[in-house]
């Protein structure tokens, strides 16, 4: 769980911010739960998009990425990304020398949007991480949102979106979190086994509470 539970004891801490840390699984709906919160007003940070500029050129993951897997993950100044995923997805120790490089970099442009938002007066950031808790990241926000899904939905729903083998899915929902390890962690749980006005009901609720807190 987070290291603050709840916007109230946040805003008695002398903060005029409150970061919801949103994770989920291979299709539980967090990507749609992000994008509706941020109708809603919260400002959001994509952990993936962030993902991309941690190894740009002339960044330190970038010298990072190249020391540790060398030349040969460089093509046209830039990681050649299917270069390096061939080093590593098969490979679980090299996966993780890469995501000790990658998320730690990944966390620290988290926090200059998160401190660029607070400068502007934001009240709400979402900081949408699929590895929000394989990452240890939950320390770095105030509550930890889990949205969840059944497995056989999550793979039902995917085989469908991606056009995916069914069995492929499930491999790499057996390879995550289960429900149960991040659900252990959540402050709040969102269910998303039903329809997506559900869904969004449900955010709608979790919102309003937010809503509720910091006028009191």
């Amino acid at each position: 769980m987070a290291n603050i539970a709840g916007l109230r004891d946040r805003v008695l801490a002398g903060s005029t911010l409150i970061v919801i840390g949103l994770t989920g699984g291979i299709a539980s709906g967090k990507s749609t739960a992000a994008r509706h919160l941020g109708e809603r007003g919260a400002t959001v940070i994509d952990a993936d998009k962030l993902g991309h500029r941690a190894y740009d050129p002339g960044t330190p993951g970038f010298d990072k990425v190249v020391a540790a897997f060398g030349d040969g993950v460089v093509s046209d100044g830039q990681i050649d990304r299917r270069a390096l995923g061939g080093k590593v997805f098969a490979d679980p120790k090299q996966l993780k020398r890469l995501t000790d490089i990658v998320w730690p970099e990944i966390l620290d442009l988290a926090k200059a949007d998160i401190d660029a938002a607070k400068a502007r007066g934001e009240t709400i950031v979402v900081l949408e991480a699929a590895v929000l808790l394989e990452a240890g990241w939950e320390d770095e926000v105030d509550e930890v949102w889990v949205v969840a899904v059944e497995p056989e939905i999550a793979v039902e729903r995917a085989s469908a979106r991606d056009g995916v083998d069914a069995a492929a899915v499930q491999a790499r929902i057996d390879a995550q979190l289960s429900n149960a390890e991040r659900m252990a962690k959540a402050d709040t749980v969102i269910d998303n086994s039903g329809t997506e006005a559900m869904l969004l009901g449900a955010l709608d609720r979790e919102w309003q509470r937010l809503q509720t807190e910091e006028a009191t």
